[in-house]
């Protein structure tokens, strides 16, 4: 029976009815109003922290900029005659003080004025957001605490919230038509109007029955008590889980991020298309930032694209914001989707899955790997798979899959590799394809567009390649899409690099002339590690126990497994099992965060091409590079590990580099590498660029460096 069809109470049992309605919107209103006020006291405090960074940025902010904002026309000696030297301490002075000092008019107290706040304007333009870790902070303490309380609330209200928007508009509507039942208003009360008002109170009957159906009262109930729940220590959360932080925050207010950087310089039209492309959320567990939510969109408005974010962005997030809309708004019989990584991250997606999203997800790896498939393909979840296990699955002929995820893509940049044979066969059979790779390059431009065309072949046909950055650029622009993290994430702390170069001991260069004489390019890059008192051990233990000092943890990367076994006896403090490729995926995870939870400063050691890929270390603030290594990718993965969206510290990169060695060379080419990536990919699409390609194989650069190093030794 409907609200509508329900028969007339009686005046008594009409005027009861009333009162539990009233009660009932009273209830309601205060949890509407208790979110309401939350949302406001995080935009107040979210203003009160930027107030007082602008403050701490006006405060050392010399007199000498007055005189740049007025072209050099404003004279500033009788300030400075009068003891002020900074703009922070004239930011209170009005006309009439100015006008009071020795030296100045109205005029020139007018001017000094202008050129105060044309430079206070301009600090607050220019002032990026963002929450220092310093839990004496009282202003960031009282935001965090805010981001907290709406976070409780809304975990109860969010779910319940167009239902109780609608009944509360509903009561608001017959409570105002039932005004007539009081026992005055009554008597005076036409016949007419008394039967409206006691059908109104009828249907507000209804209404209670719906509530009391629904379990509206216990959620108002359960947000008012969680609003009211005295606050806690915001900053243990915020130093572990920043990034949700500052995702949730996005919410509220203006990131200032500028819009090209969130999309990532493609054109125009594609923007207005990833525009137009909706995102559903309901899928998802997890809030994202507005250049994710672009990233995202891109990926399902392009269909078949490269996520080339920078590392630390939160590339697998967007990945999966973009598989929950996929399976959201899947019609009829869901397709399966798949998700193929290397070993070192199998587990790492399958936690994210977990705790990101509500999609079921089978882990197809080891001997019951068939089974698995079958388990899969029967559920219609999310696969997810290693390359190499992907070569042995069997899989059914008539395969069709929604979406194909790739991640670090860059493993088949041989189009002639099995396990890049084995991908592009399922990019074939795959409505959505998303590759992820921080790398689209590491040696040379042809390792990007062999990726670009596995997705769209047409748009860099091999016969007319484009040449130069600036054509390969545009010609990619509809595949590939990068965002720096300088560009998106303001509120990063800074990183400092600092090459620390060493000179050899007498032990030192006899360890390395022998191991020039083997031709051995592996032995000539760990040589400098070999001798007792090595110079580079020396360093590595004096920055470690620099860190100690500060109470900083430190992870230290090698690509020798000897290398880490003599740093690991060279240090004193706490130091954790090194990660290599002996120890199983899962056990890397644990010892990460055994790493990240220990309470002061640690020492973590892992081999680069391990611990650089797939872990978040986010609790080192010194990451250092115990020798150089072949390509650019490798070290900044292995320090994106730790300077990476949610880092709260500032962190201190160091490269140990001995003098008159291989390192010497491998800097060199380093930076040659460099430059050829930020030329063709460290944007989707900019407007200026020089200088081709150099191509520089890795079966080529061994023999370079040997003969280099060999040469150097007979001079």
């Amino acid at each position: 029976m409907s609200v509508s069809d329900t028969a007339p109470p009686s005046l008594a049992e009409a005027r009861q009815q009333v009162a539990q309605a009233r009660r009932l919107n009273t209830t309601i209103w205060a949890a509407v109003d208790a979110i309401t006020a939350t949302r406001q006291a995080i935009l107040d405090r979210y203003q009160q922290v930027m107030d007082s960074l602008c403050a701490a940025q006006i405060a050392g902010l010399p007199l000498s900029v007055l005189r740049e904002a007025s072209a050099g026309r404003l004279t500033l000696a009788p300030l400075e005659q009068a003891g002020y030297a900074t703009v922070g301490q004239i930011a209170r002075l009005t006309e009439a003080k100015l006008v009071a000092l020795p030296g100045i008019g109205t005029t020139t107290a007018r001017a000094i004025l202008a050129a105060r706040d044309a430079a206070v304007a301009s600090v607050r333009q220019e002032t990026s957001f963002r929450i220092n870790l310093d839990p004496a902070n009282r202003t960031a303490t009282a935001l965090l605490q805010e981001l907290d309380r709406y976070t409780a609330v809304r975990a109860v209200a969010e779910p319940a919230w167009p239902e109780l928007m609608n009944l509360v508009d509903r009561l608001d509507r017959e409570l105002a038509g039932v005004k007539r039942l009081g026992r005055v208003r009554w008597w005076f009360t036409r016949s007419p109007d008394r039967a409206d008002a006691l059908a109104a109170a009828g249907r507000l009957k209804g209404y209670l029955d719906e509530a009391a159906a629904s379990g509206v009262v216990p959620v108002c109930t359960e947000v008012m008590r969680r609003w009211h729940a005295p606050a806690a220590d915001p900053w243990p959360g915020f130093e572990a889980h920043a990034s949700d932080y500052y995702a949730l925050l996005g919410e509220f207010v203006d990131t200032c991020t500028p819009s090209q950087a969130v999309q990532g310089y493609v054109t125009d039209d594609i923007v207005a298309r990833v525009a137009a492309q909706e995102l559903d959320a309901s899928l998802r567990r997890v809030d994202l930032r507005g250049y994710q939510q672009f990233g995202a969109k891109y990926a399902l408005a392009q269909r078949r694209i490269i996520l080339g974010d920078e590392m630390g962005l939160g590339k697998t997030i967007q990945a999966l914001a973009g598989l929950c809309h996929v399976a959201s708004t899947a019609g009829g019989t869901p397709l399966p989707m798949l998700v193929v990584c290397p070993a070192s991250v199998l587990l790492n997606w399958s936690r994210e899955i977990l705790t990101r999203t509500v999609l079921s997800h089978v882990v197809i790896h080891g001997p019951d790997r068939q089974d698995e498939v079958t388990a899969w393909l029967d559920q219609a979840a999310i696969g997810v798979t290693t390359y190499e296990t992907l070569r042995t699955l069997e899989l059914p002929a008539d395969l069709h899959l929604s979406v194909l995820v790739v991640d670090e893509a860059h493993y088949v940049k041989n189009p002639d590799a099995a396990r890049s044979r084995a991908v592009r066969h399922l990019t074939a059979l795959s409505d959505y394809v998303w590759f992820l790779t921080g790398t689209p390059m590491e040696n040379s431009v042809d390792e990007f567009a062999a990726l670009v065309r596995y997705l769209q072949a047409d748009v860099l046909p091999a016969e007319t390649m484009p040449t130069g950055p600036v054509a390969f650029r545009r010609a990619v622009s509809g595949v590939y899409l990068r965002r720096n993290a300088v560009d998106v994430l303001a509120e990063l702390p800074a990183r400092l690099d600092q090459d620390a170069w060493v000179s050899l001991t007498a032990a030192d260069r006899e360890a390395h002339a022998a191991a020039v004489r083997t031709g051995n390019l592996m032995a000539i890059r760990q040589a400098a590690y070999v001798a007792p008192d090595s110079a580079k051990l020396e360093r590595f233990a004096e920055l470690v126990q620099e860190a100690e000092a500060n109470g900083w943890k430190v992870v230290a990367y090698s690509y020798f497994r000897e290398v880490l076994s003599r740093a690991h006896a060279a240090s004193s403090g706490v130091c954790f099992p090194p990660l290599t490729g002996d120890v199983p995926p899962a056990d890397r995870l644990r010892i990460v965060d055994e790493f990240s939870a220990h309470p002061g400063p640690a020492l973590l050691l892992a081999q680069i091409k391990v611990g650089g890929v797939g872990l978040n270390i986010q609790a080192a603030s010194v990451v250092i590079l115990l020798e150089p290594q072949l390509t650019p990718a490798a070290e900044e993965q292995a320090i994106a590990r730790s300077y990476r969206m949610g880092q709260v510290r500032p962190v201190h990169v160091y490269r140990i580099l001995a003098e008159r060695t291989v390192d010497e060379t491998l800097v060199d080419l380093l930076a040659r590498k460099t430059t050829d990536f930020d030329a063709y990919a460290r944007r989707s699409e900019v407007a200026e660029a020089t200088d081709e390609a150099v191509d520089v194989s890795f079966a080529g650069l061994g023999r370079q460096l040997v003969a280099a190093e060999q040469a150097r030794d007979l001079r």
